[in-house]
């Protein structure tokens, strides 16, 4: 089974200079993320699924934070992208189809699926695929099933998002795949990067407002503004 053409066509020149500042700023959030819930141990031989141009990858190299680096993209442009960036722990990138994982079980220690899911047709035949490679996931996805999720359909359907979370509906998610949550916590966007989205003033209200909200009212606030949700997980 494969990701739509219409998915595969849209990403296949989609990495280039153009994008690559806006995520090399969100790859930096999403690592940190991944080392709040982690706690600061190491990922170990990792396995990047949807790697995008590497940025991610890239962050996790700069900080050492796991001993070998791999990577699967459906993207050619991506592919390139990553190669340029001649990591010296990356030891392999391929492309893949979206659901087969072209490596044996328990092949790593952990899987990375960052801001991909909501991307996916089958997302349980995708995320069992990515727990039989890795003994642990970390899966991120921005939380858009809020109030006003109408907007959020028609804002991000460009980009491919199918699906659209609340924290309750990606828990669920995956407890129906067998992973147990080690650690699941909900973040709001960096200031730096809702300041590179809306300039210096309106970033910065956005960020204090999204801060603060999710800080007073942690069960409400994702109802009302979008936010980034995190799962550390393993298979059961």
């Amino acid at each position: 089974m494969n990701q739509s053409l219409e998915l595969r066509s849209f990403y296949e020149d989609y990495y280039n200079d153009e994008v690559a500042r806006k995520r090399v700023i969100a790859a930096k959030q999403t690592v940190d993320h991944i080392s709040a819930l982690c706690g600061g141990a190491s990922l170990g031989n990792l396995l990047d699924v949807g790697a995008g141009d590497g940025a991610v990858l890239a962050e996790i190299e700069k900080r050492g934070m796991a001993s070998e680096l791999h990577a699967v993209e459906i993207s050619n442009s991506g592919i390139e992208r990553i190669r340029q960036r001649k990591l010296n722990t990356l030891q392999s990138v391929q492309e893949f189809d979206g659901y087969k994982l072209p490596f044996a079980d328990n092949s790593f220690d952990t899987a990375l699926a960052v801001h991909v899911l909501e991307h996916v047709e089958h997302e349980r035949l995708f995320l069992r695929e990515l727990s039989r490679v890795a003994r642990r996931c970390y899966i991120e996805v921005p939380l858009e099933h809020t109030f006003r999720v109408q907007r959020a359909i028609q804002t991000s359907a460009p980009y491919g998002h199918l699906n659209f979370y609340t924290p309750e509906t990606f828990k669920n998610l995956l407890s129906t795949v067998e992973l147990s949550l080690l650690s699941i916590a909900v973040f709001p966007n960096s200031l730096d990067y809702e300041v590179f989205l809306s300039g210096p003033f309106v970033g910065k209200a956005k960020y204090l407002i999204r801060s603060f909200a999710l800080k007073l009212f942690p069960r409400l606030s994702p109802e009302l503004f979008v936010y980034i949700c995190g799962a550390l997980c393993e298979r059961k």
